[in-house]
């Protein structure tokens, strides 16, 4: 039983997210819901230029994510009112909305789907530098989900009594008061690899293997509600990638990004894994990587470029690679790293 209340709403959160897909996508290109002007970023590198600001980048609807979390929340309304409407112990056994495991990572999900969509509006019909992604905005949605982080760490503290984390083949490690600021650069961290929503597909096929590998681990915590709401999560990721393979039909956008790396973060936390996040989601840490490196050479050694272009998807466009090679590859890496990381989880 436990099975098929992790198999059902992953799959019906695809068929869901499939079946609203061309409704979403025809309101999206109706009122032409992609970037009005091109980006503007310290790079300004030929390399750069190239690979950026095509004529494909902007115009496609930049609000794909809106296809995951709506997907997630029918699917979740939906058995929760088929074990009230009809109850029984098949039903109420199927229902993964629960206060001890779910509530904390859905509350996260759609409030942070919610800022995200937000910031997508401004980008879509904004003016001026907001619409164009300035530095300023940046920093905007930085404080955003440190607010967000403060929040869900107070309620880890005080209401979950989560006070230390699991340090793999160690044993647990106590924080005391300092998982508060521990969390919160986590979620920071984790929200920092939206980075790489930028190649068609790229995004979602890295993140679907992740939360699979999560949907495991929970199952093996015995965290059944929390491994039922990682499928339903992956689920919905691989509807948005079944229309999102090249050539894309929409891009995530923050209202998808923002929302899955939030809820990553809290999921990690709660399935005591976090330490082992950067092992499992390794392309999106190494992404977050390559960033963080460039920036800081280019600042302290003279403008001096360690990536040809920086995230690390774009260094390999500008080697030659094609944009398909690229995705694809990252996939096959995602893949092979949540599965290592599943096998340290269930070996530590």
């Amino acid at each position: 039983m436990d099975i098929l209340k992790i198999i059902l709403p992953t799959a019906l959160t695809f068929f869901i997210g499939i079946s609203i897909t061309p409704f979403f996508t025809s309101y999206f290109y109706k009122y032409k819901m992609w970037k009005r002007s091109p980006r503007t970023d310290a790079d300004t590198s030929e390399a750069f230029k190239n690979i950026h600001n095509t004529e494909h980048e902007l115009s496609t609807p930049k609000v794909g994510g809106i296809i995951i979390w709506v997907s997630v929340l029918l699917t979740v309304c939906a058995i929760y009112i088929l074990s009230i409407l009809f109850p029984s112990e098949v039903t109420e056994k199927l229902n993964f909305f629960s206060r001890s495991q779910t509530l904390v990572p859905l509350g996260a999900f759609f409030f942070a789907a919610f800022i995200g969509l937000v910031d997508d509006l401004v980008h879509i019909y904004g003016y001026g530098k907001y619409a164009q992604d300035a530095l300023i905005y940046r920093k905007i949605k930085i404080i955003l989900v440190t607010l967000i982080g403060i929040i869900i760490s107070l309620w880890f503290y005080y209401k979950l009594d989560f006070d230390s984390v699991n340090i793999p083949f160690n044993g647990d490690l106590y924080l005391g008061i300092l998982f508060i600021p521990f969390f919160i650069i986590v979620m920071l961290a984790t929200f920092s690899t939206s980075v790489i929503d930028g190649l068609d597909g790229l995004a979602g096929g890295v993140l679907a293997p992740v939360f699979t590998a999560f949907a495991v681990i929970a199952f093996v915590n015995n965290q059944v509600d929390i491994s039922a709401l990682s499928g339903a999560i992956a689920g919905g990721i691989m509807a948005f990638l079944w229309f999102n393979v090249p050539p894309a039909r929409f891009y995530m956008g923050e209202t998808g990004m923002m929302a899955l790396t939030v809820v990553l973060s809290v999921i990690a936390f709660l399935t005591d894994s976090v330490l082992l996040l950067p092992i499992i989601a390794l392309p999106l840490a190494a992404t977050t990587a390559s960033d963080i490196i460039q920036i800081y050479v280019y600042k302290f050694f003279n403008g001096y470029r360690v990536f040809k272009v920086a995230p690390l998807h774009h260094h390999f466009q500008a080697l030659g690679w094609p944009r398909e090679k690229v995705v694809m590859r990252y996939w096959i890496v995602s893949v092979i790293s949540a599965i290592v990381g599943v096998i340290l989880v269930l070996v530590s």
